[in-house]
C-alpha cells in the first residue's frame, strides 16, 4: 500500500495570498487545486490579517493537509512592506499551527532552484514549469496562486533531506527555534 499525503503550499500576502494543493502518494505527486484569496478592496490590515487567517483554516479544514510549505518574505528596501509580508506569513503560520500541521518555511530563492534549476527564474518561468510537471491545462492571470503551488511541489522535492528550512510541529517548537528571536518588552517593570 502506498503512502498518501497531501501538501498546502501558501503564498502570503496583504493583497493577494496565493496557495496550492498536491496530494503525494508513494513518490508521485498529483495537482489538487490552486486558487488565491483576494484582499485588495479590503482597507483595513487587520481585517486582511483575520481573512488570512480564517481562509487557511478553512483550508486545512476542508483539505486536511498532512505538511504545509509556505513562502518566507523576502528581504527588501521597504520596512513597511517587509512587516506587512511578514504579519501575513505569521497569521498564516499561528493558523496551520492552531490546527497541529507541521510547516515548513522556504526562502523564494529555494523555491525557484527547486522548480526551474535556477534561484533567479522569473514567477512567468516557475508557472510554465509547474505547467509541465503537473500537466495543467491553463496558468492563471495572477501567478500568486502557482507561488504558492510552486511552494508545495519545493516542499515535495526537498522531502527527507536534512536541511530543507525552518520546520515547526506545534507552537511548543515554533517557540523553542526561536526564543533568541523575541524582543524583551520595552519596560521591564511592566510585568511586575
Amino acid at each position: 500500500m502506498k503512502k498518501e499525503k497531501i501538501i498546502l503550499g501558501i503564498d502570503p500576502g496583504t493583497t493577494i495570498m496565493g496557495f496550492g494543493l498536491i496530494k503525494v502518494i508513494g513518490k508521485n505527486m498529483e495537482f489538487m487545486q490552486l486558487n488565491e484569496l483576494l484582499l485588495k478592496k479590503y482597507e483595513d490590515h487587520y481585517l486582511k490579517l483575520k481573512f488570512i487567517f480564517e481562509r487557511t483554516v478553512e483550508l486545512i479544514d476542508t483539505y486536511h493537509p498532512d505538511e504545509i510549505a509556505i513562502e518566507a518574505p523576502f528581504y527588501g528596501k521597504n520596512v513597511q512592506s517587509m512587516l506587512k509580508l511578514g504579519r501575513a506569513q505569521g497569521v498564516a503560520m499561528a493558523a496551520g499551527l492552531s490546527r497541529e500541521v507541521p510547516i515548513t518555511e522556504y526562502a523564494p530563492k529555494k523555491i525557484k532552484m527547486a522548480i526551474t534549476g535556477n534561484g533567479n527564474a522569473s514567477k512567468e518561468q516557475v508557472a510554465k514549469m509547474l505547467q509541465s510537471i503537473l500537466g495543467l491545462k491553463t496558468i492563471p492571470k495572477n501567478l500568486d496562486s502557482m507561488d504558492g503551488l510552486a511552494a508545495a511541489v519545493c516542499h515535495f522535492y526537498n522531502e527527507g533531506r536534512v536541511e530543507i528550512g525552518k520546520s515547526y510541529s506545534g507552537w511548543a517548537s515554533f517557540v523553542k527555534q526561536n526564543e533568541g528571536r523575541v524582543n524583551k518588552p520595552l519596560n521591564p517593570q511592566r510585568g511586575k
